[in-house]
């Protein structure tokens, strides 16, 4: 007598085995690719020669006599310094010069009758030469009345702020009112006109070699109008806050527009070695890392395949490795995939 459960045990090894139906799904065939990376920052328009404004000396500001982006002339005044002590000092030092200017005459006159009459045998040889010293002392105070006069006159001319050449003015850092220590700057002025681009470039862009020799310049308001700019310059300093390096481009062929202080993108592109791209929806993963469903054409099977992305872009991935010429790979319906399952897709699918 057979038991129940030798009975459903024989009935089910008798049934016919299910058949899974093949899952339809989206594949590429990966193909390498001329890998051209494209890295773009933003910076800002500068110039290329500038110069800090300041006075020599401390005081008061009693006026600034330009705006921010107004052109100056060599020698136009800047600013002006509260100058009641240094024209005190310098009615003084007239003073003095006069004094010792009088005094110089003085003695002067007393040596040249101290040298008739000793000609004439009717004074002594001490009292002409007290007379030449006198002479001679007087002649040392003149001069030295002459140098407080003339730095008491440079004093008060260091009270105006003159423009050292023509320039246009990028910044005004003193107001009115404002004291400043000796050589505090007050106005900032570019010289010249040419002009450069400064960008903040994380330090890893700069530690890849750059095959392009020029980089490609664009202000951000503006469509069309595109211009270049080479290297000039690359501070030996990482920012120890952002991780940047700075670096100035020397602009060439700017628009009549581009001035200080626009921003400004700059874009490289480099060539580096062939890669394999794939659509960012074929990315799948294993505890081991990222992976992607691979399709053996014989069996039509699916496995995973361990890959090394390099980086992400727009709508698709770049690999290092993992995955070999014509290897065909799963994009849409990897969810529903396990390892050994059987698919079918067309095989002119991009």
């Amino acid at each position: 007598m057979i038991s129940g459960r030798t009975f459903f045990a024989s009935l089910l090894f008798a049934l016919p085995l299910y058949a899974e139906t093949p899952l339809t799904v989206n594949v590429v065939i990966a193909q390498s690719v001329v890998d051209v990376r494209v890295d773009a920052l933003v910076g800002e328009i500068v110039a290329r020669d500038t110069l800090t404004a300041s006075f020599p000396a401390g005081g008061r500001i009693a006026s600034v006599e330009v705006e921010q982006g107004d052109k100056v002339a060599a020698g136009a005044v800047l600013a002006r310094m509260e100058s009641v002590q240094q024209e005190q000092a310098l009615r003084a030092a007239e003073a003095g010069v006069a004094t010792a200017q009088a005094d110089y005459r003085q003695a002067q006159a007393d040596l040249e009758r101290q040298n008739a009459l000793i000609v004439r045998g009717a004074t002594t040889r001490i009292a002409r030469d007290s007379a030449e010293d006198a002479r001679t002392i007087s002649e040392g105070v003149l001069w030295q009345a002459q140098a407080d006069f003339d730095q008491a006159r440079k004093a008060l001319e260091d009270t105006v702020l003159l423009a050292p050449a023509a320039a246009e003015v990028t910044n005004r850092m003193g107001e009115p009112g404002q004291v400043l220590g000796a050589a505090q700057p007050v106005v900032k002025l570019a010289i010249g006109t040419a002009l450069d681009a400064v960008f903040d470039v994380p330090e890893a862009l700069l530690t890849t070699e750059t095959h392009s020799e020029t980089i490609q310049l664009d202000l951000l308001d503006t469509v069309g109008e595109g211009f270049s700019g080479t290297v000039r310059e690359v501070s030996p300093l990482v920012d120890a806050s952002t991780g940047t390096v700075e670096v100035t481009v020397s602009v060439q062929n700017a628009p009549a527009r581009a001035s200080y202080g626009d921003a400004v993108r700059g874009t490289v592109r480099r060539q580096v070695d062939d890669r394999m791209a794939l659509p960012f929806t074929a990315i799948s993963a294993t505890r081991d890392g990222p992976a992607v469903w691979v399709v053996d054409p014989e069996t039509r099977t699916v496995s995973l395949q361990q890959v090394d992305i390099d980086r992400f872009e727009t709508a698709r991935m770049i690999l290092k490795n993992g995955l070999e010429e014509g290897t065909i790979v799963v994009t849409d319906g990897a969810q529903l995939l396990y390892p050994g399952r059987t698919v079918t897709y067309q095989e002119s699918a991009k």
